[in-house]
């Protein structure tokens, strides 16, 4: 379940309970907020491509479930693989990165804003190694 909470027209929260269990990738804050609040709901065996963000950090909280993460240098070149469980937190300041889900898993991610669409946010690229 997601909360609001607002007065005078004024949004002061953005609540999200641990009950919401959507699937996919759900964001709850307008494209041009400067913050972005979402939730990704995956199930084990998910793949997310390996990608740099432009200009955009963000914070990754997994609620529930197992991922692997594997980064990658500017050039593609695999770098390192990390396994993240239940309870981290991963703030991915630079560089590329991809996902292994391996569990079915609840993550929260914050990152930063205004959303202004794939083509400029992310750079989607074919690793080497």
């Amino acid at each position: 379940m997601i909360e609001k909470v607002e007065h005078g027209g004024k949004l002061f929260a953005i609540i999200l309970r641990s009950g919401f269990e959507k699937e996919g990738v759900n964001f709850f804050t307008p494209e041009d907020n400067p913050l972005q609040l979402g939730l990704l709901k995956h199930k084990r065996g998910t793949k997310i491509k390996p990608h740099i963000h432009k200009n955009v950090q963000e914070v990754l909280h997994m609620q529930r479930g197992k991922m692997e993460v594997v980064f990658y240098s500017e050039k593609g070149e695999k770098i390192k693989n990390v396994i993240l469980n239940a309870g981290d937190t991963i703030l991915l300041p630079g560089g590329g990165h991809g996902f292994n889900i391996q569990e079915n898993s609840k993550i929260v991610e914050v990152k930063q804003g205004p959303y202004l669409g794939v083509e400029r946010d992310k750079e989607y690229f074919d690793a080497k190694g």
